[in-house]
């Protein structure tokens, strides 16, 4: 450490597939997403088994691939460790920026996948979308898209078309936790 440094801050990596990945530090609205999704499920989750763990967490996967997802659920205990999580959070969701796209799609998709992630999001910022992947047959397999629909996009509809417009949906892990788009991009300009 240079010595005429009182301060050196250090960024995030991640490991894919053996190499070091630097992470820049994050846009506002991925840190505000990231934040209401934590939210939601530290609140959902309190006194329960699971535990929600925010943006900043490693999770070791493999020997060579070591990611911190933007937010992820951990229902074994077992799993945690003072450095992170040491095998597959049973939810891990991802906030898609410019320089992170391809990699949340594919290779970390595919990671998750054979290392047993059971649902994985796919967060868009500039969409104010999720795509929601379950495992099946050891892959992730996309469930459904949810859009939260822009208010003049909705001044546009019917009101039969508003009446079809999804608002919310469900994470698989819990049957009774349903999750309002609205709740997940609050704040996001």
């Amino acid at each position: 450490m240079d010595g005429n440094l009182a301060y050196q801050e250090e960024y995030p990596e991640e490991t894919l597939n053996g190499k070091t990945v630097m992470m820049a530090p994050a846009a506002l609205n991925h840190v505000l997403i990231s934040g209401n999704i934590y939210g939601i499920f530290h609140q959902y989750l309190r006194g329960k088994r699971c535990t929600p763990i925010p943006d900043g967490a490693l999770v070791f996967l493999t020997e060579a691939d070591r990611f911190s997802p933007d937010f992820m659920v951990v229902c074994d205990p077992e799993k945690l460790r003072p450095d992170g999580v040491h095998g597959a959070p049973d939810l891990a969701v991802e906030i898609l920026s410019p320089g992170t796209a391809a990699r949340d799609k594919g290779y970390k998709k595919t990671v998750y996948a054979r290392c047993g992630v059971r649902e994985y999001w796919i967060v868009s910022p500039g969409d104010r979308s999720v795509e929601q992947y379950l495992l099946r047959d050891g892959r992730l397999e996309l469930n459904n898209i949810y859009s939260l629909y822009p208010d003049y996009l909705l001044a546009r509809l019917s009101p039969a078309q508003k009446a079809e417009v999804v608002t919310e949906f469900r994470c698989s892990l819990f049957e009774d936790l349903t999750i309002p788009l609205e709740a997940v991009f609050a704040r996001v300009q």
